[in-house]
């Protein structure tokens, strides 16, 4: 009989780690900052505490982790969106949509929770004033590039300015109350306006 092969210690530690940054992104999202522990932490990725903190030693440690990988993670797929939108009529609704959902989703209302820590924690400012700009160029590559495809409309980078600030307007209220029924109506309001102001 052959013996069952091991999984090697290498992956299992990686799996451990993504586990317990994957259960902090949720948490911030939904319990919020102060709730955010690293023994919750460890509670809600299933691993012990004692591994939670070989991994990350102190809370501040696990946070610096996530804030990275989870503005790695929204940077890439706001990179990579552009390959998504589809030409003809629906472009600029889809790029719209698109844009919304970067700041609607569970890693930017993780990343809200950062934010409001951030403002009396200089330290953890300087950790996520970079991550954000980056965020902020990606997302403004994408909409820009969805708008004025062919490179020919200077109005498109004011455009994707403030399709950006309605977007991250839309990310704080839906922190309180489920805001997407609302949100529906302005977005397909704003979709009009582009429209006729690229004159299409």
């Amino acid at each position: 009989m052959n013996a069952p092969v091991r999984e090697p210690q290498q992956d299992r530690s990686r799996a451990t780690r993504e586990r317990l940054l994957a259960a902090t992104v949720e948490l911030l999202a939904t319990r919020g900052w102060a709730a955010t522990t690293v023994a919750r932490v460890a509670e809600e990725a299933g691993v012990s505490r004692g591994a939670a903190q070989h991994h990350f030693p102190t809370r501040e440690a696990l946070f610096h982790a996530v804030i990275e990988e989870m503005y790695e993670t929204m940077t890439a797929e706001a990179a990579a969106s552009i390959g998504d939108i589809p030409t003809g009529p629906d472009r600029v609704a889809a790029v719209v949509d698109q844009a919304v959902s970067i700041y609607t989703g569970p890693p930017f209302k993780a990343a809200l929770q950062v934010w409001a820590a951030a403002a009396s924690d200089p330290a953890l400012g300087d950790v996520i004033r970079p991550l954000e700009a980056k965020l902020g160029r990606a997302a403004h590559r994408f909409v820009v590039a969805g708008l004025d495809p062919d490179g020919t409309r200077p109005e498109a980078h004011r455009l994707a300015q403030i399709t950006l600030d309605l977007a991250r307007g839309f990310g704080l209220a839906d922190t309180l109350t489920d805001d997407s029924r609302r949100r529906a109506g302005v977005a397909a309001a704003w979709v009009q306006q582009v429209k006729a102001a690229l004159g299409q």
